[in-house]
């Protein structure tokens, strides 16, 4: 299969403005996957992002020019659409409008199956290949309608609450909520109101604009402030649209994706095994070995993780960046799914997060990027391959080196990781110093 020309590892983004995400490519793009969507409907949602209006009314002239119908959410995260694509009849596609993390400047389409899945690789490129062809508009009397599904809130909070008993479980816990201003803005502090916990909301109130600037689960330093100031029992953050999270404990801690995987691996049940990525802490596989538990690296990207959890019949996979798939209650990366998982396994065994953790500690990485000449396609230099097979065997078992171009910058990046941190950092200096010295110059940066 050739390279995809539009989409990336999660859809298709830009910088607004600028193509591809200008108007014009937008209709067209509308229209290819009204081409490719079949007969049924194609449900729209989107961030807050100020210029998801202009990418909704692009992506609905192209689709109802197709003959395709429309039903469009508003704002509603990611996972949200996920699900009400997979459960509502007659949807052939659901379209999500957002850049994730991204600033406000920027805005993406992602595209999901009506299984609730990420669209495959061969169904975007097919999708690249209709939009080669010429623009054409059905005859009027095929234009597609569109409506706005107003319940769709709802329905998404239902399927969230069910994750927990009911009859308030949460009702002795004091949670902070950080939604990035992003797309859980709504829908969060309901679910969570809901289920009986008392709430103190951050970045809650988005204006279009104030999308995951210095908010968010990027930007965690705001909210373990918080937790600390107003003494409450946890916190939990978003992304701009709601697909991942992070976590802070009572004391201002952090779990990252890693600290939640383990959590819902030891505690929560999973089959066989667990996929992480290539950036997955080492410490997290020897973990879940000595559970008994399998353990794959899928590249690095949730849709990879999906793919091999589909693959090997497992269920629990993510990233430590926070997207947590867990296939019993979701089709995607859900950030409120993920923490109302964690919190049952709290609740059913009255443990606090730190307590839950109990005989897990990441060992130390070190993460460097190594700008260079023109970024290479492999990593193949023979001097860069005796240097890595140098650090591999003073490594063994007791740690691991990661060396991967960039997919989007002139970078190499670095990572090396071990019980023994002076080690790791002097092994990760001297592999980039070799890198530097086989592809480029550069000052090194420190991811």
């Amino acid at each position: 299969m050739a390279n995809r020309q539009y989409f990336g590892t999660d859809g298709i983004r830009g910088r607004v403005g600028q193509f591809p995400m200008v108007p014009e490519f937008l209709t067209q793009l509308g229209w290819a996957i009204g081409q490719q969507g079949g007969k049924g409907s194609v449900l729209i949602g989107k961030d807050t992002r100020l210029s998801g209006y202009m990418i909704e009314a692009a992506l609905i002239a192209g689709l109802t020019a197709a003959g395709s119908s429309v039903l469009v959410t508003g704002p509603l995260p990611t996972p949200a659409v996920a699900y009400l694509t997979h459960q509502l009849p007659n949807i052939a596609m659901g379209v999500m409008i957002s850049a994730s993390h991204n600033p406000y400047e920027d805005n993406g389409v992602k595209l999901l199956a009506s299984t609730g899945y990420k669209l495959p690789d061969e169904l975007e490129y097919q999708i690249e290949e209709i939009l080669k062809k010429p623009f054409h508009c059905v005859a009027p009397k095929d234009f597609g309608k569109v409506r706005r599904l107003e319940d769709a809130p709802t329905q998404y909070m239902a399927h969230c609450c069910e994750i927990l008993p009911p009859h308030q479980p949460l009702k002795n816990l004091h949670i902070v909520l950080d939604c990035a201003h992003g797309a859980t803005y709504q829908v969060a502090p309901h679910v969570f109101q809901q289920l009986g916990a008392r709430l103190t909301l951050m970045g809650h109130e988005p204006d279009g604009i104030n999308i995951n600037q210095g908010v968010g689960s990027t930007v965690p330093e705001g909210l373990q402030q918080k937790v600390l100031s107003v003494k409450a029992d946890l916190g939990i953050a978003f992304d701009g649209d709601g697909d991942r999270l992070l976590m802070v404990d009572a004391s201002g801690g952090i779990l990252e994706g890693d600290d939640i995987l383990y959590i819902l691996a030891k505690y929560g049940k999973p089959t066989q095994g667990v996929v992480g990525t290539l950036m997955t802490n080492f410490a997290l596989e020897e973990a879940l070995l000595a559970l008994g538990l399998g353990f794959y690296r899928a590249k690095v990207g949730d849709r990879y993780v999906l793919e091999a959890l589909l693959s090997k019949g497992w269920n629990l996979g993510g990233e430590n960046s926070g997207h947590i798939i867990d296939l019993r209650v979701s089709t995607t990366g859900d950030g409120i799914v993920s923490a109302l998982l964690v919190l049952e396994c709290a609740l059913r065994l009255q443990k606090t997060l730190p307590q839950l953790l109990e005989g897990f500690q990441k060992c130390p990485q070190v993460l460097l990027n190594v700008p260079v000449e023109k970024r290479p396609t492999t990593l193949d230099h023979p001097q860069l391959k005796e240097a890595l097979a140098e650090v591999t065997q003073i490594l063994k078992d007791q740690g691991r080196v990661l060396l991967r171009p960039s997919g989007t910058e002139p970078l190499i990046r670095v990572m090396v990781e071990g019980h023994d941190e002076s080690q790791i950092r002097s092994l990760a200096r001297q592999l980039a110093d070799t890198v530097r010295h086989c592809y480029g110059a550069g000052n090194l940066q420190k991811m």
